[in-house]
């Protein structure tokens, strides 16, 4: 269980999406807690660890550690970890494996080119801007037809998926949508604005049947203008995924700049009991050189 004063000391060093306790949670329906200054949260089968520290000291064999004691504690069937370096321990259990970046767009030293200035304009001739925390049947309609046509990895279609519950139930959520002069929902974004020194880009969509021009540009600029309002420092604009996400996020100026790894780990009993044994093992070698010509 994670306090109130507790979740205010984690958005104050909040560096990624994840580390957003309410996001977190909503997103999970999992029990959040702080373990050795990591974000996790447990579910009746499985334990997520954000194993981004809180502040930013990476540490391999303190991951290790947390991910051994989760493990003796919880005896999870999975173990998702996501970690800027995937401790060897972890990886070697591994199921599944992804690797990424985390794309950051500066906003304290951007300077929005002319030419995406000007598509923004065009978009915002044939598109009025809206602002709110309502995730209507509009939107849950674009997303069914955002589905059908492009091809999302699994968890980013689940998190598209997961809006409309999200949404209803956040207090820092904020879906900015770009409606046609027929007043048809041609694009969205949604944003989280709970982390102090950043806003969160969670997801765009938009439509073919109500296509406009730069619509996608309209609410980049919009969003850019929001957070700005909102003293804000940095956007995080998540992960890569794909080219075509990667481009745009890059023409706008975001840069690949914290590293992601993410391993699933699916444990019988037996074989979380052999992972709680080999962390042990990892712990006692480390031990041993770190004691090597000290005395």
């Amino acid at each position: 269980m994670i306090t109130k004063v507790e979740e205010e000391w984690i958005l104050t060093r909040a560096y990624i999406p994840e580390h957003i306790v309410s996001l977190m949670t909503l997103i999970s329906q999992g029990e959040p807690f702080l373990l050795d200054d990591c974000l996790v949260l447990a579910g009746d089968n499985w334990v997520i660890l954000v194993g981004y520290p809180l502040p930013g000291r990476q540490d391999i064999p303190r991951l290790e550690r947390i991910a051994g004691e989760l493990a003796k504690r919880h005896r999870p069937e999975y173990l998702w970890v996501m970690a800027p370096a995937m401790p060897d321990a972890i990886m070697a259990q591994a199921t599944e494996r992804e690797s990424d970046w985390y794309y950051i767009l500066d906003l304290e030293n951007l300077n929005i080119k002319p030419s995406l200035q000007g598509k923004a304009r065009r978009a915002a001739g044939q598109l009025t801007i809206e602002q709110g925390r309502v995730f209507s049947k509009d939107h849950e309609a674009l997303v069914e037809e955002f589905l059908t046509t492009v091809e999302l990895p699994p968890k980013i279609r689940a998190l598209y998926l997961a809006m409309p519950s999200y949404v209803s139930q956040s207090t820092s959520s904020l879906v900015l949508g770009a409606r046609d002069k027929q007043g048809c929902l041609s694009a969205f974004y949604v944003l989280d604005l709970a982390a102090r020194d950043f806003t969160t880009y969670l997801l765009g969509c938009y439509s073919r049947k109500n296509y406009v021009s730069y619509a996608s540009d309209l609410l980049f600029h919009e969003m850019i203008k929001v957070s700005r309002e909102h003293k804000k420092k940095t956007i995080n604009l998540g992960l890569g995924v794909n080219d075509g996400i990667r481009r745009f996020k890059v023409k706008w100026g975001g840069l690949p700049t914290v590293p992601y790894n993410f391993c699933e780990c699916r444990f019988s009993q037996a074989q979380t009991n052999i992972f709680h044994r080999y962390w042990k093992g990892l712990l006692g070698l480390a031990a041993l050189s770190d004691g090597v010509g000290k005395n």
